[in-house]
């Protein structure tokens, strides 16, 4: 299955997010921030094949992470959480940077769908380079 790096401040949303995704059996990497984010994603030994992340976070938040994983990496697919409606907005200049955007509070069916929908229409595994 997928390796899928999610990126989410909240523990609760982070762990039910990992939990939902493991059922599906990807492997799931978590970091709580979009600085340990970047720092995952340009590890060499590390390759995803998306990465899932939350709007609103301290450091880098996910719009910032977006952008900044899509001049590194450009055939990494991403999905956007958020539960700001001001920031479903921010969220559309980003429509050819990001496959998805879930609104929270989400289901377990929504977020794995989401997920599903990105992997079949995402790239390949990106390695850092």
């Amino acid at each position: 299955m997928a390796r899928i790096l999610i990126t989410e401040d909240d523990d609760s949303v982070r762990t039910f997010v990992r939990r939902a995704l493991e059922l599906d059996g990807h492997a799931v990497i978590e970091a709580s921030d979009g600085v340990h984010a970047m720092e995952a994603l340009t590890n060499l030994e590390r390759g995803f094949d998306l990465l899932v992340s939350d709007i609103t976070m301290p450091e880098m938040d996910g719009i910032a992470l977006a952008h900044a994983a899509r001049a590194r990496l450009p055939d990494l697919p991403i999905v956007l959480m958020t539960g700001y409606a001001e920031q479903r907005e921010a969220a559309e200049d980003l429509r050819a940077v990001i496959q998805d955007l879930v609104m929270k509070p989400f289901t377990l069916s929504d977020i794995r769908r989401a997920v599903g929908r990105a992997l079949a229409g995402g790239g390949r595994r990106v390695d850092a380079a």
